[in-house]
């Protein structure tokens, strides 16, 4: 459950017994329901993730996410020994225990619809939202074209104006701001006459 079910203490946290925790689903988004996590920006946080994978005897984590989560577990990674050595002094662990787990492997994979990763053609997510945009863009165009209305149609994308780009590119907009490119500053009234053309 992100890193937030590292914390859990078992509450929800669970194997899947060799099969996908859910089917997979046609929508996008996450398919395990997994949330960030505030305790794990704190050492006490991390702390507590690590004595569960211990006691668990995890010592393989796959992460898939954006900058928090690959951020995360680079700092984990970085924190390992040290958290062990913790564990340990404090009894929360024992020396069996800690030589068992004394090295962590992470596997990290870029999830997120930014698509703004360096050396990857598409991050995990990128994709499907670019579907769902595409989805509404289709919806909305019959009503705009009835109704002789312009439409405003905003993205997600954080930093990064990959998905509003594509989006602008596959349905013909007139306009896209992307934060890659600002608008100079009469950007207004050059749009009012672009849509009068």
């Amino acid at each position: 459950m992100g890193w937030d079910g590292m914390g859990w203490d078992g509450q929800r946290a669970g194997r899947t017994q060799g099969h996908p925790a859910t089917p997979p689903r046609p929508q996008g988004g996450t398919v395990i329901g997994s949330a960030r996590c505030q305790d794990f920006r704190t050492r006490e946080g991390r702390l507590r993730g690590a004595r569960n994978l211990v006691k668990r005897g995890i010592t393989n984590l796959c992460v898939i996410g954006g900058d928090g989560s690959l951020t995360g577990a680079d700092t984990f990674r970085a924190e390992w020994g040290g958290l062990l050595a913790e564990l340990l002094k404090t009894g929360a662990i024992t020396a069996e225990e800690a030589q068992r787990s004394s090295h962590l492997n992470i596997v990290g994979m870029v999830g997120s619809i930014d698509n703004d990763f360096c050396g990857t053609d598409m991050t995990i997510g990128t994709d499907s939202a670019l579907h769902r945009i595409m989805e509404i863009v289709d919806a909305i165009t019959t009503t705009a074209q009835s109704h002789q209305r312009t439409f405003v149609l905003e993205v997600m994308g954080r930093h990064c104006g990959y998905l509003a780009l594509i989006t602008a590119l596959a349905c013909g907009a007139d306009w896209v701001f992307i934060p890659e490119s600002p608008p100079e500053d009469d950007w207004e009234d050059h749009l009012c006459r672009r849509l009068t053309e």
